[in-house]
């Protein structure tokens, strides 16, 4: 694998999860610069994601019993607001995980609220490669 991929799934990870990172930049930055076909950029950026919204999936499986804790990586009403919005909508919001700020909080309730493993897979990867097809497609016609 090449070092633009790892690195693309490694940004894309991280962006999954609740630290900081601009994976869709990346992704466009390295199909600007032509480093490897778009499939598989698509394909490293999607992975990458995916797997990082299972950790936060994970988090929420064991560490609810934590949540009003400071260290804590949500704060209790983004939580709250996204376990709501969970109940209101059900797994079928997880369409809404590559949404920015509510989609990371997504998939941590859905751990919490003990979501089962594979409809939360397949909905959120759907999701998340979604963005990326979509962002490559503007970033093919724009750059």
């Amino acid at each position: 694998m090449s070092s633009s991929l790892m690195g693309l799934f490694g940004i894309s990870f991280l962006a999954a999860t609740l630290l900081p990172a601009q994976s869709e930049l990346g992704l466009s930055s390295l199909i600007y610069l032509k480093t490897e076909p778009v499939v598989l950029l698509v394909f490293a950026a999607s992975l990458g994601n995916t797997l990082g919204s299972v950790v936060n999936w994970a988090i929420g499986r064991g560490a609810v019993r934590f949540s009003n804790a400071s260290w804590f990586p949500i704060r209790a009403d983004k939580l709250e607001k996204a376990t709501r919005w969970y109940h209101r909508y059900g797994r079928w919001s997880l369409l809404l995980s590559w949404a920015p700020v509510i989609g990371d909080p997504l998939t941590l309730a859905a751990g919490v609220l003990k979501e089962p493993f594979w409809p939360f897979l397949v909905l959120v990867a759907i999701a998340k490669t979604g963005r990326y097809i979509v962002v490559a497609l503007i970033a093919m016609n724009v750059l």
